[in-house]
């Protein structure tokens, strides 16, 4: 369908959709774009591929029920982009991205979820993810999404960018955060469980004025005069359990 409007599309909200009417995707045209679609309910797979035939040059690959079958479709068909629903069965989305990376297939993943957890999305960067959309977005930001994508440009949901800006701005600020090295912030962890100096020294193979210095750089940083200031600090950064 070229032109027209979808209703109840996988649950997404109505799309309108204009698009000029021409004869179809050439087959073998270097402007045709394959994309595979995973998600395991038919009735998401359907309203995504709507949207996805609503652009003349874009065409979907295949379609797939779970992670493994996504990642053969990719091996098979070579796609531009591969759009995978995060929680997908015997692989989840951003373990299809890894497969793909070590296969050294050149698919974009475009991950789309319905939680909104800045860790899920660190891990999908990680992973090498370079696009990510909540569910609820799609049906204004897919076309968008994937058109960034084949332009070679990240596209993530505004909503977590938005908190992981905030956080990084804030942990800027904290230079507590980044300021402590490994062995000043392992001499405040045993401080915070309770060891003496000297407990210290032998746990860590240092000697008593060794230990004696990182603690006091420690407190000099973050600007603490009390070891119960310490303990606070350890368990507010999970040092140790409250």
């Amino acid at each position: 369908m070229k032109n027209g409007r979808y209703d109840r599309l996988a649950g997404l909200p109505v799309m309108s959709v204009d698009c000029p009417m021409d004869s179809g995707p050439t087959y073998g045209n270097d402007a045709v774009k394959r994309i595979v679609i995973a998600d395991d309910h038919e009735v998401v797979r359907s309203g995504l591929r709507a949207i996805v035939d609503t652009r003349s040059n874009w065409i979907v690959s295949g379609e797939a029920t779970n992670g493994e079958q996504a990642v053969a479709l990719a091996l098979e068909t070579l796609p531009d982009i591969v759009i995978v629903d995060y929680s997908m069965p015997l692989m989840n989305g951003i373990e299809v991205s890894r497969r793909l990376k070590l296969m050294h297939l050149r698919s974009e993943v475009l991950i789309l979820t319905m939680h909104e957890s800045e860790e899920l999305l660190t891990e999908a960067i990680m992973a090498g993810v370079r696009g990510f959309l909540f569910k609820s977005d799609a049906r204004k930001h897919l076309i968008f999404a994937i058109e960034a994508l084949l332009d070679g440009r990240p596209y993530f949901t505004s909503v977590l960018l938005e908190k992981l800006l905030h956080d990084y701005q804030i942990n800027k600020q904290n230079k507590s955060d980044v300021l402590l090295t490994s062995r000043e912030q392992s001499v405040v962890q045993l401080i915070a469980e309770g060891h003496t100096n000297r407990s210290i020294s032998a746990i860590l193979k240092l000697s008593v004025k060794t230990v004696e210095t990182h603690r006091a750089a420690a407190m000099r940083k973050l600007g603490m005069s009390s070891t119960a200031e310490l303990v606070r600090y350890a368990i507010r950064k999970k040092l140790v359990a409250p």
